[in-house]
């Protein structure tokens, strides 16, 4: 995940949640991917800030680094290495094709694309593979990726072997079932630099004060007037985190005993009560940020030995040892 400070809900819904529950059937790698922030911006002032919130995130969240290594990207170069050696075994018209690039220059209107920012997807091969990955959790938008590191992973295979076996598995994607969580705006994606989402750290007042701006079924104006759940935003996270009273919402919806307001300060309190637990833990880490940093630096050790180890193969299958 790109550190982009503390998470919104609609982060914990496409990955968070998926990952702390992986965890107990695999062996996860939960990499801050700091050199991806360079493919849309040069300012790099508040990345290490920025990987700290995140990460404090994570473990509010359920994340454990005594099972799962957390560790910045820039730390262990190897993934440069890797990636330098990924970079020739793929087009220039396949990267091009990526609906996820074509996306991102729309939403942020750029006039021309580095690089480094086309060749991203084979950067994240290399995060992916480095450590033989063979599942990667991640959102539906991401899926275009993983089948390029699939590409990226058959043709090294291919190409190179190590004492007649091949080096690297081929990974599948995994998504949850909210793979993505609209913006309170309505809008496809949640982001903060949109002003759309909820934060995980967010009070239960602000949420509320944010659920008020909530997209809803615009044909219900008042109490009363019957609505379409099926349109309403606000119905959506109630399926997500009030599943018990769901059937009871959408019932008072369509007939139009419930009103929109009532709907979502209800909703808001159950986006609080969810998350009151990693609020408290949240709290514990931001007055401990020395522990945060070791914990970084321990991952970053793990996982720069299991990198090597792989670099290692790389290198000799293809001679370079």
């Amino acid at each position: 995940m790109r550190p982009t400070g503390s998470l919104h809900i609609g982060h914990y819904v496409g990955a968070l949640e998926n990952w702390v529950s992986l965890q107990d059937d695999y062996q996860n790698f939960h990499l801050i991917a700091d050199y991806h922030t360079l493919t849309t911006s040069l300012d790099t002032t508040n990345v290490y800030k920025d990987s700290v919130d995140m990460v404090i995130d994570w473990i509010a969240c359920g994340i454990d680094p005594v099972k799962s290594p957390i560790f910045r990207q820039s730390k262990v170069k190897q993934h440069t290495e890797l990636h330098l050696i990924f970079s020739m075994l793929i087009t220039k018209n396949r990267l091009e094709k990526n609906p996820t690039l074509k996306e991102q220059i729309r939403d942020l209107n750029l006039q021309g694309v580095s690089y480094g920012h086309l060749g991203y997807p084979v950067l994240q091969s290399a995060d992916i593979l480095l450590y033989k990955g063979n599942a990667v959790p991640v959102g539906e938008d991401q899926v275009p990726h993983v089948e390029i590191t699939r590409h990226i992973a058959e043709h090294f295979n291919q190409a190179f072997e190590l004492n007649g076996k091949k080096i690297f598995p081929i990974p599948e994607p995994k998504i949850t079932k909210f793979a993505r969580l609209p913006g309170l705006d309505g809008k496809a994606k949640m982001s903060k630099s949109l002003g759309n989402g909820i934060l995980l750290s967010d009070p239960e007042d602000e949420i509320k004060s944010k659920m008020k701006k909530a997209f809803t079924d615009p044909a219900k104006l008042r109490k009363g007037d019957p609505g379409n759940p099926n349109i309403c935003l606000v119905y959506l996270y109630h399926q997500k985190f009030n599943p018990e009273e769901e059937p009871e919402i959408r019932n008072g919806c369509t007939t139009g005993t419930l009103g929109c307001f009532d709907c979502k300060m209800k909703c808001a309190g159950k986006i609080a009560e969810h998350f009151a637990p990693a609020r408290e833990k949240r709290a514990e880490l931001e007055a401990n940020i020395g522990r945060v940093v070791e914990i970084m630096e321990d991952g970053e050790n793990r996982a720069r030995a299991a990198a090597e180890q792989t670099m290692s193969e790389v290198r000799e299958a293809m001679r370079f040892g």
